[in-house]
């Protein structure tokens, strides 16, 4: 079940990612990439999770697909 759960906090992590930083979606593969590796960037950044549970989990991933995003969108000049 923990892979699973990962998977699916990823996708949702990486869809409101997507969504506030570009307002468009990077497909199931992409968000669930973008939502595991931004939970660990904001995982990273904050020192812990922003809060208890799976919000906190879902909020700390959406936080790092921010900062991923952004970074990203500065190497490829928006093409992303």
């Amino acid at each position: 079940m923990g892979i699973l759960w990962t998977l699916i906090i990823g996708a949702i992590a990486g869809w409101l990612g997507a969504q506030i930083f570009k307002g468009g979606s990077l497909g199931l593969i992409g968000n669930i990439i973008v939502g595991i590796v931004g939970g660990a960037i904001g995982y990273w950044l904050l020192g812990g999770r922003l809060g208890d549970g799976v919000v906190g989990e879902i909020l700390t991933g959406t936080l790092g697909a921010i900062v991923l995003l952004a970074v990203v969108n500065l190497f490829t000049r928006g093409k992303v």
